[in-house]
């Protein structure tokens, strides 16, 4: 009983966060209000709930990572494959070498090891955190495209690195050979089942439709299981679970591109999953919040460890590791861009001018750390094998949240600022390719309604192939207009204003039948189950224009 309703109250802090959002006077992003939420139902009224790390990775990270999957755009994802990867595996080496050295120095009672292990954990960048930081932020599109494709896999790498650091401080050894072909084991084989999981079920799945029919409630809950099963099984043959779940997503988005799912389906499944990744991204804010003033406690009373007796040393060194961090990124990412613009100038190659230094800066600010972190810092172990404390634990995790809490705060505050005002050159190929996207659909369209309109009129009389006749002109008409744009006698702002007329038009008409279906059901005239079929093809079709 005391777990559900431990639930039920996050549930309501993450449905008051959202109200709070729009209530305050000053702009703040989701998380950090998530986050003082949790703060005060742990510190004022005492109600925390102690994160299970083992819990928080099997429950929340696998759907999230793979809905993050699912959703990237697949051809900006590859097209900066090579940026991505450089952030999302060589970022994290050189942030673990470079941050554990200067965080040894600066805490010299605190083993090496142990300063490479929290190194590595605040090395991965959080992919929801960069989501919500993207949404109060005029992020450009590829950019935020590499950060999405960076945060995907850099979790992987980081916390591979961590658990290897923990078990130099464990036993005391360091193989650098073994630890090389760990990784590969560990990245390629989770990528391998992530794969393997949703291309199995999937062609499973369609087997089944085939035979026996489609049940929509039963595919909706394959799709949300497809997650946990490639996480459970790469975990289960030592591979990374979290990898396995983002492949899982990256490939269930292939298998969409075949057409073999209902559009009423999809619709379904969009709504669900929506829920599913608002209620889960609260849960973890919430829950990270309420491990603060615990963990806040801890490490003040452990601060003797560190030579200084004064709690503000805390954030000294707060303030330090978090500016070596920005500084590790921003020296990687300017020579990573110099690198790519050299390599292109040998190769011939035109790619313009490189980027404005503000976008260089902004690369490296955006680089916010999240729950991820906070749960992957929690498993350290209680003990060494010997029985002693393991070194400066509770110190090692405080460190760990306030990196996350001031990287939030950081990217909240520096980059609107650094953004603002920015010219961009005009991205007109996504413009392009929609054009032509409707264009190329459109004349389908048109020769399937023709198609359809013979076999109606096959065999008829006069009147229904008059009625037939009209009602195909009528559909016509409604896919004509895309391809009024490239008649050169046509103007194409009169076709723009005409569309949006056309919209603002049949908006309003949808608006009237939904309020009139609303009042025949309310007089008794349409019964609620009537109406509620209707009302959700109105719905589907606003949907659709306002795409």
């Amino acid at each position: 009983m005391h777990t559900i309703e431990v639930v039920l109250a996050m549930l309501v802090a993450v449905v008051a966060s959202g109200y709070l959002v729009r209530v305050l006077p000053f702009s703040l992003p989701l998380p950090l209000v998530q986050i003082g939420l949790g703060a005060v139902i742990a510190g004022v009224f005492n109600r925390g709930h102690a994160l299970e790390p083992e819990v928080f990775f099997l429950l929340f990270l696998p759907p999230l990572l793979f809905l993050d999957g699912w959703r990237i755009p697949k051809q900006g994802l590859f097209r900066d494959k090579g940026a991505i990867l450089e952030l999302a595996f060589g970022l994290v080496v050189f942030t673990v070498i470079g941050a554990g050295l200067l965080i040894h120095w600066m805490i010299p009672v605190m083993p090496l090891a142990v300063c490479f292990a929290l190194a590595a954990i605040v090395s991965p960048t959080d992919p929801v955190a960069v989501g919500a930081i993207a949404s109060k932020a005029p992020i450009p599109k590829r950019l935020m495209h590499i950060l999405e494709g960076e945060s995907l896999l850099n979790d992987a790498s980081g916390l591979v690195c961590f658990r290897f650091a923990v078990a130099a401080v464990m036993t005391g050894t360091f193989s650098l050979a073994t630890a090389s072909l760990t990784f590969l084991w560990v990245a390629v084989a989770g990528l391998a089942v992530g794969v393997a999981v949703t291309l199995g079920v999937s062609t499973f799945q369609r087997w089944l439709w085939r035979r026996f029919g489609e049940e929509p409630g039963a595919a909706m809950l394959v799709n949300l299981l497809i997650p946990f099963a490639a996480y459970l099984l790469a975990e289960e043959i030592n591979a990374s679970g979290i990898l396995a779940a983002v492949a899982a997503g990256i490939s269930m988005s292939y298998v969409e591109m075949t057409g073999r799912v209902s559009g009423s389906m999809r619709v379904q499944r969009a709504g669900v999953w929506n829920m599913l990744q608002f209620s889960f991204n609260g849960i973890m804010f919430v829950l990270l919040g309420e491990q603060l003033p615990g963990i806040v406690e801890r490490a003040t009373t452990t601060m003797n460890e560190s030579g200084h007796q004064s709690a503000w040393w805390l954030l000294v060194y707060v303030l330090v590791i978090n500016a070596t961090l920005i500084a590790l990124r921003l020296l990687w990412v300017w020579l990573s861009l110099r690198w790519n613009l050299l390599r292109a100038r040998r190769r011939g190659l035109e790619h313009g001018e490189a980027p404005n230094w503000r976008i260089v800066v902004a690369t490296s600010v955006a680089g916010v750390r999240g729950a991820i972190t906070l749960a992957g810092v929690l498993t350290l172990p209680l003990f060494l094998p010997d029985g002693s404390p393991f070194p400066a634990r509770d110190l090692v995790i405080f460190l760990a949240a306030a990196v996350i809490l001031c990287s939030l705060v950081g990217a909240s505050v520096a980059l609107p600022q650094l953004l603002k005002g920015l010219q961009l050159p005009a991205d007109s190929g996504e413009r392009k390719e929609e054009d032509l996207a409707r264009k190329l659909s459109s004349k389908a369209a048109l020769a399937g309604v023709e198609r359809m309109r013979q076999q109606l009129v096959l065999n008829q009389n006069t009147e229904n192939v008059q009625l037939y006749n009209d009602a195909a002109s009528r559909v016509s008409l409604l896919y004509q207009r895309h391809l009024d744009r490239d008649n050169p006698d046509v103007d194409p702002e009169k076709v723009s204003r005409m569309e949006m007329g056309y919209r603002q038009l049949r908006s309003a008409g949808l608006n009237a039948e939904r309020e009139e279906l609303f009042r025949l059901t309310r007089r008794g005239v349409v019964s609620d189950e009537i109406a509620r079929r209707l009302i959700r093809n109105l719905d589907l079709l606003e949907s659709r224009k306002r795409e």
